[in-house]
C-alpha cells in the first residue's frame, strides 16, 4: 500500500466518505480562489510562498545564512554551467507544486526541464534538486510541509543547510520517501541527481575553501 493510500484508507472506509469528499472539494476550490489572487498580487520585490491556502511571506535572513546561500549557489551553478548539466537558480525562483508554491534558497533543473524555462517564466516547474537553508522562522517547514512535498511530487534530492552549527544533511528519494544519505560538516559531498558533483563540505561555509573548488572545475 503507498504512503498515499495508507492516508485515506480510514476515510474510504468510513460512512463520511461523501461528506468528508464534498468538504474536501470546497477547500480545494476557495484554495484555487486565494491561489490565483496570490499570482495576481505577488511582486518581484517580495519573496513569498503559497503554503496549505496561505500566503507565507520570509523574514530577512541571517548573515551566516546569506553566505551559505551565496557559496552554495556558486558552487551548483558554476558546476553545472561548466558541465552543461541543465539551470541552477536561487531565492526568488517560484516552485509551482501541485498545491503550493515554493521559493526554495538553490533549486537545479536538468537539461529537460530548462529546455522549457522561457526569459518571462515566473513559475517554474517542479526541481530534480532543491536547497534549503535553514532559518528560525523556516525550519519546521523545509523539515515538514516542504520535506514531504518534494518527496512525495519527485525532488530527487534534497540538501538541508544548516548554517550555524555548519553542517549539511542530504536525502535522496526513495521508494517510500527519502532517505538520509549523509550528514557532514567535513569530508565531502557528492549529489546523485547532478552527475559528477562532488564538492567539499567545508566550501559552502569557508570562503577560502569556496574559491579553492571553484578554481579547480574552472
Amino acid at each position: 500500500m503507498t504512503s498515499l493510500e495508507t492516508l485515506i484508507e480510514p476515510i474510504r472506509r468510513s460512512p463520511w466518505l461523501l461528506e468528508a469528499v464534498a468538504l474536501l472539494s470546497r477547500q480545494l476550490e476557495e484554495e484555487q480562489i486565494l491561489r490565483d489572487r496570490f499570482y495576481e498580487e505577488m511582486t518581484p520585490e517580495e519573496k513569498v510562498e503559497f503554503i496549505d491556502g496561505e500566503v507565507v511571506r520570509q523574514t530577512p535572513a541571517r548573515n551566516c545564512e546569506l553566505d551559505a546561500t551565496i557559496l552554495t549557489s556558486s558552487l551548483v551553478g558554476t558546476f553545472v554551467a561548466v558541465h552543461g548539466l541543465g539551470t541552477v537558480k536561487t531565492e526568488k525562483c517560484l516552485c509551482v507544486f501541485p498545491r503550493n508554491d515554493y521559493e526554495p534558497d538553490i533549486v537545479f533543473f536538468g537539461k529537460e526541464k530548462s529546455a522549457s524555462l522561457q526569459p518571462d517564466t515566473m513559475k517554474f516547474p517542479i526541481p530534480d534538486f532543491i536547497v534549503e537553508i535553514l532559518s528560525e522562522s523556516t525550519e519546521a517547514r523545509d523539515r515538514g510541509v516542504k520535506f514531504e512535498d518534494y518527496a512525495a511530487h519527485g525532488v530527487g534530492e534534497y540538501w538541508i543547510i544548516d548554517a550555524e552549527s555548519e553542517t549539511v544533511e542530504q536525502y535522496l528519494l526513495g521508494p517510500n520517501g527519502y532517505d538520509l544519505k549523509a550528514k557532514a560538516a567535513t569530508g565531502t559531498i557528492t549529489s546523485e541527481v547532478i552527475a559528477g558533483l562532488t564538492l567539499p563540505v567545508r566550501a559552502i561555509f569557508d570562503e577560502a575553501e569556496n574559491l579553492a573548488a571553484l578554481r579547480v572545475w574552472m
